[in-house]
This record gives C-alpha cells, structure tokens and sequence, in this order.
C-alpha cells in the first residue's frame, strides 16, 4: 500500500535500533551535508561584507565605530553556528520530546512582547530590549516552534505504524496549535512573520500527506482571514501604504514607495559586474532605508553587479536543494515534516526579500536569510540547518 504523495508506508515504519550507535566509520562529520553547511557560511560571509559596506558610514547607527556592525553580524554568525553544533549533538529526535517545554515558552516570550517589555522597531512591536543594545525577536524563533510542533503531532501515528496519513483530528489539533502563536504575532503587528507562518503551515500539511481538503481550505482561511483582517482595521497604516505602494508603484514615489524606488534605482545600477564593494553610490549616499537588514540584497545588486547577487541566488538555492534532498532520503515522516517546514520558510522568505527591492513583492520587512544582519534571524536560521544536519545524520547510510 501506498502512502499520499507517493510515501510508502514502510519507509515510515518505526528503525529497529538501526542507528542505535555510530560506528567510527559513520562519523556525524562524514554524515553532514556540506554543500548545504558552506553554503550558508558562504552566504553569512557575502553578508558580513555586505552589511559592513552598508554601515560603515553611517555614523548615527555605528556611534563612530565603521567596523560596529560588521563584528556584531560575525559574532551572530559564530553563535549561530554554535546553535547548530548544539541542535545536531542534541539530535532533531531528542528536541522531538522537548517540543512541548518549546512551545510554551515561544508562548511565553511572544506575549512578553505585548508587556511594557516588548518595544517598537521599524513599525513592529515584536522586539524584548534585553539591555546593551541587544535585542531578541522572539517570532523567529516561532516558525521553529510551529515546525516541530506540527511535526510532532502530524508523524506520530504514522511513524509508529498505526496510519498511513494523520486523521482528521490531528491535522485539526496540530492547526489549532499553530494558529495559536500566529494569531499573537499578528496583534504585535508582525504581518512579515504571519506571512511566512502560513506558508510555513502550508508546507507542512504538504509534506504529512493531510487531506488534500485541509490544504484547500486552509488557502481559503488564508484569504478570508486577509480580507477580514483588512476590514477590521487590524493593520497599522504603514502595512497598508505598503500594499497600495505595491499596487501602484507610481502612488508615492518620495513617500511610501520611496524604499521599493530607491531600491531598484540601486541594483539596476550596478550592471553585471558592479561599482565595486563600498563604491556604490546609493549606498555610501545612504538612500537606501533600512540597507543593513531588510535592504541588504540593494547593496550587492550595486556593489557586485548581476554576477555578485546571481551568486547569493546560486547559493539559497543550493541550500534548498540539499534541504528537499534530506527531506527526500529521511526515513521518518517526522523528519520529513521538520524538513518541507525549513524548506517552505526559507524558499519563501528568500523569494519576499528579494522580492521586494525588485518591486515585484510588497514591502514585508523580513530579512534575507543568513545575510541580512540581525541576532534573532541569524540564530533561527542556523538552527534550522542544524535540525537539517541532525535528520541527515541519523539516518541509516546506503553508500
């Protein structure tokens, strides 16, 4: 018999002690994925260059220091990448039954942004100002949270042999646990972080082998919950000129379609090669809002031409390609599921970033993965390429 989307169900079946030990010869090192790891070193080192050529001058956030934001982006990426070592000792197994004391906290520290601990960034109230000049976004580490949750719930059943799909129920239980988290982030409001969210949920239902008619309705949810949003007056007035200034590039062009304009003056002149690393005019000009975090693809549009960004393109999608590969090899539907998750946040994120210093998204203020400079995002990030290194590494070797 045949699992949906073509699973067999004895590819789910429970491993009789199969990876009980690792042999010296199966090493965790020698079962790492290492395109997908240089790949996201390559990627935080590209923006480490890019986000120092985006701040270096800009005396009013670096308090005189050129090379502030450049260190602080490489200590990011060290801890980042000590969350990873962490994740794959610890094991995407051993983090399954952990998922409850997870989620409670996620719980816990999102509406601790809604007390007089959260504060305003950017538009957003979806930051806890945890003292010298740190800051923590607690709906990053959310998609986390949601991903495994779902998992959790979604693969039980099935990698314990007893179905071949989750029922009804459980689809219905692990939705309500992931509406629960969204639905908070949105009163902060963090419109980028819902965004990704659904899509993130979306992956998910895709990848457990849920009924088709859960997809469909949950694409129906996503767009009667937009328009009833819209309605209530739930979104603040930014988020709205946002959406009319991507409607309507012409609407404001010194206003709210200032940023998307200044943007795509940038990367359309850098050309297929660039000005040069710290030469681009936008950016040493500072006409770009924001170029460090959300913007940061504009600086290597300028600076390093179509080849530069052709590159950071050529890279995320190398990491996505290694994440389907070990979401296609893993012998659990829950590693599966962990995996589409990953896979559906970064893909849409990446393309959104993007997206929008091209004009061809709104506005959402979420950064480029790995590159963009921020604590928060590059340690979820880092995470999840250890939850991948982890599902990898525990599989049973055929070669």
């Amino acid at each position: 018999m045949t699992a949906p989307h073509g699973f067999s169900v004895s590819r789910y079946a429970p491993e009789r002690g199969t990876l009980a030990k690792l042999t010296a010869r199966d090493s965790v090192v020698r079962r790492l994925d290492w395109p997908i790891l240089l790949s996201a070193l390559a990627l935080s080192g590209i923006g480490a260059l890019l986000v120092w050529s985006a701040t270096r001058g800009r005396t009013e956030l670096n308090n005189g220091d050129p090379y502030y934001f450049l260190f602080r982006h490489l200590l990011n990426t060290g801890i980042g990448v000590a969350l990873m070592i962490g994740t794959i000792w610890l094991g995407h197994r051993t983090l399954r039954g952990a998922v409850p004391i997870l989620y409670t906290l996620s719980i816990v520290l999102i509406l601790a942004v809604l007390t007089p601990l959260g504060a305003t960034i950017n538009g957003a109230h979806a930051w806890i100002v945890v003292g010298g000049g740190f800051s923590l976004q607690p709906s990053e580490f959310v998609k986390i949270t949601i991903i495994l949750v779902m998992a959790m719930l979604l693969a039980a059943k099935v990698d314990a042999g007893d179905q071949i799909h989750p029922d009804h129920r459980t689809v219905a239980k692990a939705l309500t646990l992931a509406a629960l988290p969204m639905g908070i982030v949105m009163l902060m409001p963090d419109l980028g972080s819902v965004m990704v969210m659904a899509v993130i949920v979306l992956g998910v239902l895709l990848a457990s082998g849920a009924s088709n008619r859960w997809v469909l309705g949950l694409i129906g949810a996503g767009i009667g919950g937009a328009v009833l949003v819209t309605a209530l007056g739930m979104l603040d007035e930014y988020q709205i000129n946002r959406f009319a200034a991507f409607a309507n590039p012409d609407l404001d062009p010194a206003g709210v379609g200032y940023n998307t304009n200044q943007a795509r003056i940038a990367i359309g002149s850098g050309g297929l090669l660039g000005a040069g690393l710290f030469k681009g005019s936008q950016t040493t000009g500072q006409f770009v809002p924001e170029q460090q975090t959300d913007f940061v693809f504009t600086v290597a549009g300028e600076e390093l031409g179509f080849v530069g960004a052709g590159l950071i393109l050529v890279l995320l999608g190398i990491v996505l390609w290694r994440a389907c590969r070990i979401a296609r090899e893993t012998t659990e539907l829950y590693g599966t599921i962990v995996a589409a998750g990953i896979i559906a946040w970064f893909a849409f994120q990446s393309f959104e970033n993007i997206g929008m210093t091209l004009g061809i998204m709104p506005v959402a203020g979420l950064p480029l993965p790995f590159v963009s400079y921020g604590g928060s995002s590059m340690f979820a990030v880092w995470v999840a390429i250890g939850l991948l290194q982890s599902i990898r590494a525990q599989r049973p070797m055929t070669a």
